[in-house]
């Protein structure tokens, strides 16, 4: 039997199940902008036919975009885009409204590979990934009958880029990380909230007084900056980009070099999409007693092998390792993994509405055009952006200005 069968097998209760319907119904509800866009496509069913290959986070807010592709007439299946933040209440109640779940929690490196692999092998015709690990693994098998697909992220859009500079991209793939809708909202605040409350619940340290350096200062950065300045902690921006690093110092934060504030920060957070951000040098400044943490997607902006290879692990908390190096104690947050997901239940349903709409109305652009759309990566096109803005403003109760004529006329004159 495959893995990812024996494991769901395993965890398939009928009250796991029941938990997992009432955390989805719960999205649900706060999720109007998607449940919006069932309601106007249902009676068409313009997803008929396709069979839709899901590599996301599995989450109660994951739960409502699979299920409402399924509501428009597509075959779902889905695996994780982390070994560590399947949410495995989802997973189970998915399996059971009849989407094919190859996902649970704690699954090794082989295992996460593997269950990517079962389902490409089921022949989906779009691909929806968070970082691009199921797009990669496509190409890498050359999968045939793919017509089209969307990406979440920044670091998954950075590796559709590479393909497609090298010429190897091959289908059409909507950046919707790149959407004004996605980027500004769930990149910043999205994220920016639940690193916060990832790290709350792993550790409970008080935030106020509290010395935090931030590294990276894009959208990630900055809603995590923010964030943690509004409960009271003193922040650290930690830059390559010297533009970037301008904006942090004006928007109020101090700016430095990491090597600068290692010595005194008490709790560092990756948000670059970069490998070895924090590494040996900066260890061996730190202060007894350093929380490091990252809420980047990949697990590679903190080098926990080197922590692993000179030090033993002791957990401490759930989440929390402990290890002892130079004499002096540093933390890691779960296993330098995206601290969000795997400590916490990742962003809010309201701000992923924003983006799951992007998702899904891109993935209906897609099923339409494919035939029409080059094999090149694509922004989210405006009409949608505008469309997943106006309608978030609408279930806020938020009423905006119009231009009149007049003024319309105004901005087009020459």
């Amino acid at each position: 039997m495959l893995p990812g069968k024996t494991r769901t097998a395993t965890i398939a209760d009928p009250d796991l199940a029941q938990k997992g319907r009432l955390s989805h119904e719960w999205a649900r509800a706060r999720m109007s902008i998607v449940e919006k866009i069932v309601d106007k496509n249902s009676k068409n069913r313009p997803l008929e036919g396709f069979t839709i290959g899901f590599c996301l986070h599995v989450t109660k807010e994951t739960s409502v975009l699979v299920m409402a592709a399924k509501r428009l007439g597509a075959k779902v299946a889905l695996c994780s885009a982390n070994p560590l933040s399947v949410q495995d209440d989802i997973a189970v109640f998915l399996q059971q409204e009849g989407a094919r779940v190859f996902a649970w929690r704690g699954e090794t490196a082989q295992e996460y590979r593997d269950c990517i692999r079962q389902v490409l092998a089921l022949s989906p015709q779009i691909i929806t990934d968070d970082g691009s690990d199921m797009h990669t693994a496509a190409h890498r098998a050359k999968t045939k009958g793919i017509v089209g697909g969307t990406e979440e992220t920044t670091s998954g859009v950075r590796r559709l880029l590479a393909l497609e500079k090298s010429g190897r991209l091959m289908y059409p793939i909507i950046a919707v990380n790149n959407a004004r809708t996605k980027y500004l909202f769930d990149n910043r605040h999205g994220t920016g909230q639940s690193t916060l409350d990832g790290i709350m619940r792993a550790t409970g340290m008080f935030l106020p007084g509290a010395r935090v350096v931030v590294c990276g200062y894009g959208w990630v950065g900055k809603g995590v900056a923010a964030k943690a300045r509004g409960m009271g902690a003193v922040v650290t921006v930690t830059e390559v980009d010297p533009v970037r690093a301008l904006e942090a110092r004006m928007d109020g934060f101090e700016v430095t070099t990491l090597l600068n504030a290692a010595p005194y920060g008490d709790l560092f957070i990756t948000c670059t999409g970069q490998t070895s951000v924090i590494r040996k040098e900066h260890f061996a400044k730190m202060k007894d007693g350093a929380i490091l943490a990252n809420t980047g997607h990949f697990d590679v902006e903190i080098d926990a092998s080197y922590l692993y290879s000179n030090a033993k692990p002791e957990e401490i908390r759930p989440g929390v390792e402990r290890f002892s190096i130079a004499g002096k104690k540093l933390y890691l947050l779960s296993k330098g993994r995206v601290v969000n997901l795997v400590a916490a239940e990742g962003h809010p349903p309201e701000v992923m509405a924003l983006s799951f709409a992007n998702q899904l109305m891109s993935i209906l652009h897609v099923a339409k055009n494919h035939a029409k759309m080059e094999e090149k990566v694509y922004s989210v096109p405006e009409d949608i952006d505008v469309q997943v803005a106006k309608s978030a403003l609408d279930a806020m109760g938020v009423r905006i200005d119009e231009m009149t004529e007049e003024q319309k006329k105004y901005q087009n004159s020459e």
